[in-house]
């Protein structure tokens, strides 16, 4: 080999050969450690999720036990209850539980403080921040209620998980305030997609064995991609204790109160126009029916849309919009989440076949909203109060529930901006008796017996609520 060609081959071999070897890369356990890379989602789930989970701080007046006093010596005092809720809007709305924010005088929401998704020096560092905020509406039937913070202090919210896709065995986190721990998380699975604990109620739940404790209810139970998968509301327990499954509101129906409560303050229910039974062995056996299971059709409403689209009774419900159907409480739920213009197509099973209709769900009346027609800007504002009411009479009582009284002011609402009005812990749906011992008879009355009162004032207003009579006390401003 000539002597050129050999220094070039040494020269190639030897530029091949580094001369020092660079140190290797430190090698981190999450770069290979399975445990290590769930460890780390994990925290950036609870970190990211954490900001839009709030505690909730409810004022209330009810009778306080007194053991230094006769048994049949009532006091009524000043109580104080927490709560959990998340952000389901980022203009500062709220969703929790109904029996959060029950008989609430006044509710105050902490917001997440700064580095609250931090270690431990930032948590014991982080006080978070105080809100007033109101209650926008409650549904009592579904124990779901919605509160609103001013916007410009709003967390992020959170999206709703497709109750669809929730499946059993995925894991699950509930945030909350267990206990008063505020900014806690547990972790678990979905035991049960849906679940029904009682069997008289059509209403289905997500079970789950993520701990919940007192002070969990209405915070979220959210997936791994830190979408509400429901609303944590109860334990099921033999005992007061925190033991025993925990259950929560599925997105679905969340998602379906939202929006009912932002617009009207209460739900507005879709509805068809039958009545379903379930099909045991000795119903099929006396009417006859092809099978021994399933929801039947037990009546129908006269012109109503069921009846309109050619349902029967005695119908058994095969499937509704494709999905077929085993049990009344399935179908009932599907039911409960239709709106007012949506289509559901049922198939139903008779003795002389199969037959499928179009049925148009329509709204369920409901009287209060018939109130808001006699609101007249004039004569139904009461701007000490800052509410809009309307006259107890004949009429608008059978608007309502039943009443003690038959004279009084319906409290329709409170008014866009009650900012120069006196914090009176009125809502709507309460009915005003009487103002410091005066009682009244309308809203002419009592605007001028409210109007004739000094600032600062004392003022107590005897009303009645949820059927029970309750007295509020505060100052004019």
């Amino acid at each position: 080999m000539p002597q050129t060609a050999s220094r070039r081959i040494a020269f190639l071999i030897v530029a091949l050969i580094p001369l020092a070897a660079p140190p290797a890369r430190a090698q981190t356990p999450a770069d290979h450690d399975p445990l290590h890379l769930l460890n780390g989602s994990v925290a950036a789930l609870v970190q990211r999720v954490s900001h839009s989970v709030v505690q909730i701080l409810v004022t209330s007046y009810g009778p306080v036990q007194r053991t230094d006093r006769a048994d049949t010596d009532l006091v009524i005092g000043r109580q104080r209850s927490m709560g959990s809720g998340v952000v389901v809007d980022a203009g500062g709305y709220i969703m929790t539980n109904a029996h959060v924010v029950a008989n609430a005088r006044r509710v105050e929401v902490v917001l997440p403080g700064q580095g609250e998704d931090g270690g431990a020096a930032a948590h014991l560092a982080s006080q978070g921040r105080r809100v007033e905020a109101s209650i926008v509406g409650i549904a009592k039937e579904l124990d779901l209620a919605l509160l609103k913070i001013d916007d410009a202090v709003s967390p992020p919210a959170l999206p709703l998980a497709d109750y669809d896709a929730v499946r059993q065995g995925q894991l699950v986190f509930a945030f909350g305030s267990p206990e008063g721990l505020r900014n806690s998380v547990t972790m678990g699975v979905v035991s049960a997609v849906a679940r029904q604990p009682d069997v008289d109620n059509p209403l289905v739940y997500v079970q789950t064995d993520a701990p919940i404790n007192h002070g969990n209810s209405g915070g979220p139970l959210v997936d791994i991609d830190g979408r509400i998968v429901g609303i944590n509301t109860f334990i099921l327990s033999d005992t007061d204790g925190t033991q025993g499954p925990g259950f929560a509101i599925p997105s679905a129906l969340v998602g379906m109160a939202y929006q009912k409560l932002r617009r009207y303050g209460h739900l507005h229910r879709g509805e068809v126009g039958i009545l379903l039974q379930t099909i045991t062995p000795t119903l099929a056996g006396g009417l006859s029916l092809p099978q021994d299971w399933g929801a039947m059709i037990s009546d129908v409403q006269p012109d109503s849309p069921a009846a309109r689209a050619g349902l029967r009774l005695e119908d058994i419900v095969v499937a509704v919009d494709g999905e077929p159907i085993a049990s009344v409480p399935r179908l009932a739920f599907l039911l409960f989440t239709r709106s007012a213009g949506d289509v559901v197509r049922f198939k139903v099973r008779r003795a002389d076949g199969d037959f499928t209709t179009d049925v148009t769900v329509v709204e369920r009346a409901h009287d209060f909203d018939r109130l808001t027609d006699r609101i007249d800007p004039r004569r139904s504002l009461v701007p000490q109060l800052g509410i809009l009411g309307v006259d107890l009479t004949a009429e608008t009582a059978g608007m309502t529930t039943a009443l003690r009284t038959p004279s009084g002011v319906i409290v329709v609402g409170r008014t866009p901006d009650t900012s120069d009005s006196a914090d009176t812990g009125l809502a709507a749906g309460d009915t005003i008796y009487a103002i410091n011992g005066t009682p009244v008879a309308s809203v002419a009355e009592l605007r001028a017996a409210a109007g004739a009162l000094a600032p600062h004032r004392p003022v107590v207003l005897q009303i009645e609520r949820n059927g029970q009579i309750v007295f509020l006390a505060f100052e004019l401003d």
